[in-house]
């Protein structure tokens, strides 16, 4: 339990964070990309409206200074000039042909600026570009006027359109992207690193009132059941003299054989919590003695010793084991474990049907599943059949015998050896118990 608590610390801290750490990050990058990308519409726009004859200015023109007292310099169409890409226009007839260039002090090559054209004049939208050559474009169509506002009537008229290309080389912003793209993910990467250590760090201090207490629970069950069956030895004894008596009137031996009844059944449970703290113990450890064990052999005499039990519930038992299957365990701990699945399936079975032992292995995985017709266990309770004292009959009869911590003791050998337990029930399939070394 304290491992899954830990675990449970450890993925909340760094989901949290991770989520706010990926959420800054990404702003930060879709605003860097969101501003490339302005600049380059921006550079684009311009090259197409100025004038083709004008060289291109940089920074601050007309002698127009910040340190002046003046504003920063805007175009013609109120835009500001200091933050553009050099850009180069060329006007192309409506068959590709390039009628002019502008005077930017950039070059293109031949071929490129083809593939552009081509790429532009047959393009359904008036911006786009080439990824994998870092060029972007925009196309703006005119005919023998600017006048844009008349362009299907110029058509009517016949007049020949042509085209004015922008094109800008975005080498620059796409390397400085993909450098920040680079940049955050290493971040990310040896934020969550360092993160992991810290919460799990953190974990162990958060954990340890939870560890504590549950230590002193532990530890007041083991010692409560060993002082327990001292006295519960005396009772049974006692009573078991007595119940041979001559002298004790016949009346009254009902009364020491239900004392006797009730004595064997809190030895049971002070057995059954005994075994509880020990598996809770040996999980919590990793302390319990481990061999080699054959699996297969354990789970076949747990079967046959039960097969007796199932006669006379009118049931039987049909096992699928394969044979050699071999664990790394506690051999009484197992053999333990395989009888409690085979018991509780004995104790709930419908009379009539058959229980379902299977045992198998693939690659390192192995499966042990006990299945039995009978009432169909609620979808509610499920979750809660390994808890300590559930038990899904609420009437809690005392014919099925039990306390409610057969399959928590189960639970806790079935973790002890690094594994789980589960259970599922519907009414076509049965009850299954499956555990999974």
């Amino acid at each position: 339990m304290l491992a899954e608590l830990r675990r449970t610390f450890v993925i909340i801290c760094m989901l949290m964070t991770s989520a706010v750490l990926i959420g800054v990050l990404g702003s930060s990058l879709f605003a860097t990309w969101t501003t490339q990308r302005d600049i380059i519409e921006e550079s684009l726009t311009r090259a197409i409206n100025d004038d083709m004859d004008n060289l291109p200015e940089v920074g601050f023109a007309r002698g127009i200074t910040m340190e002046s007292g003046g504003e920063r310099p805007e175009d013609q169409h109120g835009r500001n000039r200091d933050n553009h890409l050099l850009a180069l226009a060329v006007d192309v007839s409506s068959n590709g042909v390039v009628i002019k260039t502008s005077r930017s002090p950039i070059a293109i090559n031949s071929s490129v600026l083809s593939e552009v054209v081509y790429d532009a004049l047959n393009a359904a939208e008036d911006t786009g570009g080439i990824p994998e050559l870092h060029i972007a474009w925009k196309r703006a169509l005119f005919y023998s006027t600017l006048d844009l506002d008349n362009l299907e009537e110029y058509e009517d008229l016949g007049y020949d359109p042509w085209a004015r290309i922008a094109i800008v080389d975005t080498t620059a912003m796409d390397n400085a992207f993909q450098e920040q793209l680079k940049s955050d993910a290493i971040i990310v990467v040896v934020a969550l690193v360092a993160l992991f250590a810290v919460s799990w760090a953190l974990s162990s201090w958060a954990l340890t009132p939870v560890e504590r207490a549950w230590d002193n629970q532990r530890r007041f069950i083991a010692d409560a059941s060993h002082e327990l069956k001292t006295p519960l030895a005396v009772i049974v004894a006692n009573t078991e003299i007595l119940a041979h008596d001559e002298g004790i009137p016949e009346e009254s031996k009902r009364w020491v054989k239900s004392t006797a009844d009730e004595a064997a059944h809190m030895r049971s449970l002070v057995n059954d919590l005994l075994e509880l703290a020990r598996a809770d113990e040996g999980a919590a450890s990793g302390a319990m003695h481990k061999e080699d064990v054959d699996l297969s052999d354990i789970v076949d005499s747990a079967a046959l010793e039960f097969d007796a039990i199932a006669f006379e519930r009118n049931c039987l038992i049909e096992t699928s084991i394969e044979t050699g299957i071999h664990v790394q365990g506690d051999p009484a701990w197992l053999q333990r474990l395989a009888k409690i699945l085979v018991d509780n399936a004995c104790k709930y079975a419908a009379s009539g049907t058959t229980i379902e032992v299977k045992l198998s292995k693939a690659a390192n995985r192995i499966t042990l599943s006990v299945t039995n017709q009978g009432n169909v266990i609620d979808q509610a309770d499920l979750p809660h059949l390994f808890e300590r004292f559930y038990r899904s009959d609420k009437a809690r009869n005392r014919e099925t015998g039990g306390f409610g911590l057969g399959l928590a003791i189960a639970k806790g050998i079935a973790e002890a050896h690094g594994g789980t337990i589960s259970a599922t029930s519907s009414e076509a399939d049965g009850t299954t118990f499956t555990v999974t070394l």
